[in-house]
């Protein structure tokens, strides 16, 4: 059997406005109404995989919960790092986790690539899985389409052969146009497709070797991790010592039982607006068409709209991405997709909320978005999922009225608890002490309107939280 380990706590900004920092690329459907976090998940959930392992963040906890259960995939034991230091510690969190399982193996996933060939993949992880019951260590690698530069590169000691795992010779960094114009001309030359398959205890020896000092590390960050709420909480103190360092730069690059395995599937990485686009464009004119949009006479063109109601018409684009959401709009030549991460930076710097703040904030309990704000008010619609719970609380600052559109609420306002039906309501009053659960079986949405001097999320005082947040 082999333990997939899927990483899934990183915050892409490539992909934005899609893509933000509260809401990141693994968690959003690209192609077809899954995620590329469930989409990786339904891949790795065969009968030749066992329980898998997801290292995560506290922000996304109930996201990968939540996405998962979608699936009918309630087994896996979720890791919460406490801090984000890349690869490298998190690949050895989940391998001291199965330690007692020495000869087991591990497939190290990314949560937000795009395979469609599920069985040539398979194949191929069977061909890896073969190769580490020797003790080697096995990385995948894509064969070049393009010059691409956004990718780093595996250098190979042999020309690469499908169905078959060669010694590995080197690591190329992301290369210029015209070197990686070079390297598509050469036989032994792969993509990194930042994926990995080893035995536990092949990796952990290799740990001990190139990266002792992180072992140790991780070791005691174990060692004071606790359970919280089915996660696995890591002990804050010593990860947040751990130096932030990729496998490859760690392990991988230093180890001399490295072999890689060419993937006989497609394979994405969708790192950019331009990825997407050269996996999803169709027709002669080349074009990537998703939600609601018109195109009229476009070519080598994306367009996306991520609302229903917003129609996004392209007229007479050429080599162009446009993406339309509630609260930003991307327009960029398709050439410069990769700088997307410095229009991020820039808007970052400058305060402006769209760079990090996705415009449906997700709770464990839901979702709430806002509609409409003003000086002294706001309103917000809330989705509240069959057996979630908001903390009880109240405000200093402001009172609500909610309104129920959906489903049946149960709300506690002082002593006073009713059920509240469609087209039923509630005054909340400023200081008032409430509460707001759905026990029912479907969804409850509610439109709450606030009203106040201030309406910030800071404004809430917990007394009570079945989420134990701080």
């Amino acid at each position: 059997m082999i333990y997939p380990v899927i990483l899934c706590g990183g915050s892409g900004t490539r992909l934005w406005p899609s893509s933000r920092r509260a809401f990141p690329k693994q968690f959003a459907a690209f192609a077809g109404k899954q995620s590329l976090f469930q989409n990786a998940l339904s891949r790795l959930s065969g009968p030749e995989f066992d329980a898998p392992v997801f290292v995560t963040n506290e922000e996304f906890r109930f996201l990968v919960e939540d996405q998962a259960a979608a699936l009918g995939l309630l087994d896996g034991r979720i890791i919460l790092e406490p801090a984000m230091r890349n690869t490298a510690p998190a690949v050895l969190t989940a391998a001291l986790t199965l330690k007692d399982q020495p000869g087991a193996l591990m497939l190290v996933a990314p949560s937000d690539h795009m395979i469609r060939d599920t069985d040539a993949f398979l194949a191929s992880v069977a061909v890896a899985a073969k190769a580490a019951q020797e003790g080697v260590l096995v990385t995948f690698g894509v064969t070049p389409e393009r010059p691409e530069t956004g990718f780093g590169y595996l250098k190979l000691a042999e020309p690469a052969a499908a169905g078959q795992a060669v010694a590995l010779s080197g690591f190329l960094e992301k290369p210029d146009r015209q070197t990686a114009a070079g390297l598509l001309e050469q036989d032994n030359v792969l993509w990194n497709a930042g994926m990995f398959l080893f035995r536990v205890c092949d990796i952990l020896e290799a740990y001990r070797l190139h990266a002792p000092h992180m072992l140790a590390l991780c070791d005691a960050a174990l060692a004071q991790g606790e359970e919280d709420l089915g996660f696995f909480r890591l002990g804050a103190a010593p990860y947040q010592e751990i130096a932030a360092v990729s496998i490859d730069d760690a392990i991988i690059s230093k180890a001399k039982n490295v072999v890689a395995v060419p993937l006989a599937s497609d394979w994405s990485d969708l790192g950019s607006w331009d990825s997407l686009h050269a996996v999803s464009a169709e027709g002669p004119d080349r074009l990537s068409e998703a939600g609601p949009v018109t195109a009229i006479g476009c070519e080598n063109t994306l367009l996306r709209s991520e609302e229903d109601n917003i129609r996004l018409v392209g007229l007479g684009l050429k080599n162009i991405v446009a993406v339309a959401m509630r609260d930003a709009v991307l327009v960029a030549s398709l050439d410069h997709a990769q700088d997307v991460k410095t229009a991020v930076a820039a808007l970052r710097e400058s305060g402006v909320p769209q760079a990090e703040d996705y415009p449906r904030f997700h709770r464990p309990w839901g979702w709430y978005e806002t509609l409409c704000l003003g000086e002294r008010f706001q309103v917000k619609r809330i989705m509240v999922k069959p057996g979630g719970v908001l903390s009880l609380q109240s405000h200093v600052h402001r009172s609500e009225h909610w309104i129920v559109v959906a489903g049946t609420a149960q709300v506690t306002v002082g002593e006073t608890v009713q059920l509240l039906s469609e087209n039923q309501s509630v005054y909340v009053p400023l200081g008032a002490v409430h509460r707001m659960e759905n026990t029912g079986k479907v969804p409850m949405y509610l439109i709450e309107v606030q009203t106040g001097a201030y309406l910030g999320e800071d404004d809430i005082v917990r007394y009570e939280d079945v989420y134990n947040r701080n």
